[in-house]
């Protein structure tokens, strides 16, 4: 996990008022661990059209998953406010965290990134504190995999911003194995991604669905899969080990029963 960023400085001001009022409501609905603001603005290249991407980790009562009744998680919710859109989705602690230890990227960067704009912090705290120690190679299938299919988006439509999801998401997962650290921004990830990657995000920052001319396309195809044959590369000599440590998951798992006799 890198040094934490100041979340709230990545928005413009009228994001900042819109989404402070929407995190608030949402906090009435249910109890979050972390609000986490994904998307371009976590990935280091959003544009003025750019969404609130807003994936969270809540906490159903104890009570609620013990009885008949079961507890399902909230419809992903988008929304348009005073021109600024939301998209907000969120899932149940139990689930994000059977995902951490699979190497769920989505999920793990919702415990260890730094884009946390709401949410009981005293507590995401001590969940990073559980959830590093899972870090495996097991992340980088997920990120490869993940890679993989946004190449195949970026064919049937080559955009800058698809392009940046290959770079981004492949970088990730090398950095993660070569490091062990999560690094979500391309741009704290120079020693990851193609030197010309400044072309690519001076469109992207335009606008959200800037095409690329041909000639880029012809460019860019073979990085983005050189990119994702990178993670397979980065394998063998990983920091991290093949599988979450046995000590790791029995923290996990002490910890989260400590967290449901908390919030029965």
């Amino acid at each position: 996990m890198t040094t934490e960023r100041d979340p709230w400085s990545v928005l413009t001001p009228d994001q900042q008022r819109v989404a402070r009022a929407f995190v608030a409501d949402r906090e009435r609905d249910r109890k979050h661990l972390v609000v986490y603001l994904s998307g371009a603005h976590a990935y280091g290249f959003p544009s003025p059209d750019s969404d609130l991407d807003l994936k969270c980790v809540h906490i159903a009562p104890t009570s609620e998953l013990v009885g008949l009744a079961p507890s399902d998680d909230p419809p992903d919710h988008m929304e348009v406010i005073d021109g600024v859109e939301l998209d907000y989705g969120s899932n149940e602690l139990s689930p994000v965290l059977r995902g951490a230890m699979k190497g769920n990227g989505n999920f793990l960067e919702r415990f260890l990134g730094d884009l946390a704009l709401g949410g009981d912090l005293p507590l995401l705290a001590e969940a990073r504190m559980v959830v590093k120690p899972l870090l495996s190679r097991r992340a980088g299938r997920h990120y490869g995999g993940f890679a993989t299919s946004q190449l195949r988006l970026f064919d049937d439509k080559p955009t800058a911003k698809r392009a940046l999801y290959v770079l981004r998401t492949a970088a990730t997962g090398r950095c993660l194995l070569a490091r062990g650290e999560l690094v979500t921004d391309v741009t704290k990830l120079a020693e990851f991604v193609p030197p010309e990657i400044d072309e690519l995000l001076a469109i992207k920052r335009t606008g959200e669905r800037q095409q690329l001319e041909p000639e880029h396309v012809a460019a860019w195809r073979p990085r983005l899969q050189a990119a994702i044959s990178a993670i397979d590369g980065a394998w063998p000599t990983s920091v991290l080990p093949p599988d979450p440590p046995p000590e790791a998951v029995t923290a996990l798992d002490s910890w989260l029963r400590d967290v449901r006799k908390r919030h029965w």
